[in-house]
């Protein structure tokens, strides 16, 4: 599985091109769902482009996190993923997104941070070829804030602890990202009417300079070559019922920053739902990673329950066809298992009902694999197979979808309602000389 590390240089291209004026991007894909990675791979091999996609330590550690897959097990599935879209797993970029301590917070900070080391131990030998090193958590012998120092520290550690485990590999080494001033995963959890604060160019740059010292105290001059990106808060951000839009004038400073001779580029978290305009002017604002996920499965999510109403329309009156009850389905385990989302969403039983089958966060993403969900699933694209989709109902319920494929299976109507959203990212991406449009003559959703 080492040819899915061909990723480094893919990366460190990236930020050649930004440097020299080319404001293309990348997008990072942090999902784990089979439909969307085939989706995403299958759109890469028509563009004949890489394709990022990530993991986070919550979901996938040396212990199998919420997946229960360790990253090797994970390099393999997304393989998979990509021979059944006729994807080359080389042109697949893995990363791994917030490692660190958080998996393990509850224990001391020392035991945490060695189960941290030997996670991102884990990841590199994997094959991952882009690692976010994350040590803001504070564990539980440690002050409810970390002081900058303490977390540049840790990062240092962490750092040491992936240069060590490329002993023996004959893969490119790994680039690095750094910097923790992100929303929490999956949107914020209420709805903040301001939205969040932008990351202020002088806080950047200390927490730049205070990481470079600790890796140089460390020996890791030549790692520090290697990180690409800093973490900031763009003003990006999204919540159950809320999306708060990029403005360019309020992170100008930090575009300043990251032109100047000690700038890094930047990644940008939380970027789901963000329109075309908003998107292009990260990335012209150097901002090259977009991490996309609940957007994502949210699309598959819509098209589901739109061919499902399709499916109650075109087959309800049949005695001889059992309906596959999806919604149902998933209702019943969110409401069997509240553990991922009971923490995020608020209201009464009418409110939470709206939540757990709507809300912009998309707790449901975790469960489209339990066997009964994912059963119904099946049972829908069977009872569709083959079957001519009325071309009027169709639009009723999936008009864009519609709009690209005439008489299409429900499957690639499924497909093509991701693909928007893919496709948006991919456009706000794409090259564009600095100095043009800047994103003002982007086409819109």
């Amino acid at each position: 599985m080492a040819e899915l590390n061909a990723g480094p240089n893919a990366l460190l291209a990236l930020v050649r091109d930004q440097r020299q004026g080319v404001t293309r991007g990348m997008p990072s894909l942090c999902s784990a769902h089979p439909f969307v990675l085939r989706t995403a791979f299958e759109q890469a091999r028509e563009r004949n482009e890489p394709v990022l996609v990530e993991s986070t330590s919550n979901q996938v550690n040396q212990d199998g996190g919420y997946t229960g897959l360790r990253p090797a097990d994970f390099v393999e599935f997304v393989g998979r993923a990509a021979d059944e879209a006729g994807l080359r797993r080389g042109r697949v970029i893995l990363g791994g997104d917030h490692l660190g301590p958080y998996p393990w917070r509850s224990l001391p900070a020392r035991a945490a941070l060695e189960r941290a080391c030997e996670m991102v131990r884990a990841y590199v030998r994997a094959g991952y070829a882009k690692i976010h090193l994350d040590a803001s958590q504070a564990c539980a012998d440690d002050p409810a804030a970390l002081p900058e120092a303490l977390v540049a520290e840790r990062t240092a550690v962490l750092a040491v602890a992936a240069e060590a485990a490329r002993d023996g590999l004959a893969s490119e080494p790994p680039v690095y990202v750094i910097g923790t001033e992100v929303p929490p995963p999956g949107g914020q959890q209420d709805g903040h009417v301001a939205g969040p604060a932008v990351t202020r160019p002088g806080d950047a740059a200390r927490s730049l300079a205070l990481t470079r010292d600790a890796f140089a105290r460390h020996g890791l001059q030549r790692a520090w070559e290697r990180v690409l990106a800093l973490v900031v808060q763009p003003g990006v951000e999204f919540g159950d019922d809320a999306v708060h839009r990029y403005r360019r004038e309020a992170a100008a400073g930090l575009r300043v920053l990251a032109e100047s001779d000690d700038g890094l580029l930047y990644e940008a978290h939380s970027t789901d739902y963000q329109d075309a305009r908003a998107l292009r002017g990260l990335v012209v604002d150097h901002f090259a990673w977009l991490k996309v996920g609940p957007e994502l499965t949210f699309a598959f999510r819509e098209s589901v329950f739109a061919l499902e109403t399709i499916e109650r329309e075109l087959l309800g009156e049949r005695a001889s066809v059992t309906l596959s009850g999806v919604r149902g389905a998933l209702a019943a385990a969110m409401l069997d298992d509240p553990r991922h989302w009971s923490g995020f969403y608020t209201g009464d039983a009418a409110a939470l009902r709206l939540s757990r089958a709507f809300s912009l966060s998309d707790r449901a993403r975790y469960y489209w694999t339990r066997p009964a969900v994912a059963a119904a699933v099946s049972r829908l694209f069977a009872n569709l197979e083959g079957r001519r989709l009325p071309a009027g109902l169709v639009s009723q319920y999936l008009p864009h979808a519609s709009e690209a494929a005439h008489d299409a299976a429900a499957t690639t109507l499924a497909s093509l309602h991701v693909r928007r959203v893919l496709d948006r990212f991919a456009r706000a991406c794409s090259e564009e000389p600095a100095g043009s449009s800047g994103g003002q003559g982007v086409p819109l959703r």
